[in-house]
């Protein structure tokens, strides 16, 4: 016999050991897995990794009894790694829950607030409100925002200083919490030369 014929034979021995223990140890693992998991889906994963493990190893297979012993220490492992992970979800969960509690507020609290901004914009010329925008909601610098209209720097900063103070009078000097609508009446201009 040659060393490839050989080689085919082991192959195909080592193939059918697996599919022995898999057809015989089946239920078993997945009933194992099942009282100590959760969900039944994780079961279900916790035995598909099982066996994944033992196809990869499947030249290790012992043989005779001594297999469903070893795929049991293999499903002990895999659900150790599974309860480690979710663990690690969890704990991931809290600190993401926390830091979104934190950053977040609730967004029904500023309608008023920004229906009042978008009333006092909407007393602007559009040449005034595009200069304030731009310049407050975009970031452009005065210059900046003069190129896009086509217009002076100096245009720019007359027409900024005059809708602000429009949109103050409008809203009063108090602009309540700071937000992308409400940066109106609080952003600064960024600076550059005249």
């Amino acid at each position: 016999m040659n060393s490839e014929t050989e080689d085919s034979e082991t192959e195909d021995a080592d193939e059918g050991r697996f599919r022995r223990a898999y057809a015989r140890d089946f239920e078993s693992l997945l009933a194992y897995a099942t009282r100590r998991v959760e969900q039944p889906a994780d079961a279900a994963d916790v035995v598909a990794e099982t066996f994944l493990v033992a196809w990869r190893r499947r030249r290790e297979l012992p043989d005779g009894d001594e297999t469903r012993l070893w795929l049991y220490g293999v499903a002990r492992n895999v659900l150790a790694n599974h309860h480690r992970a979710g663990i690690r979800r969890e704990r991931l969960g809290v600190r993401l829950r926390r830091r979104l509690t934190a950053v977040t507020r609730d967004p029904g609290a500023e309608v008023p607030e920004r229906l009042a901004v978008h009333a006092a914009l909407g007393s602007l010329g559009d040449l005034d409100r595009e200069v304030l925008t731009l310049t407050v909601w975009e970031g452009l610098r005065p210059r900046e925002a003069a190129i896009v209209l086509g217009i002076s720097a100096a245009a720019v900063r007359t027409r900024l200083s005059r809708a602000r103070a429009r949109v103050r009078e409008v809203l009063g000097d108090d602009p309540g919490c700071a937000g992308h609508v409400l940066d109106v009446l609080t952003a600064t201009t960024p600076e550059e030369g005249r």
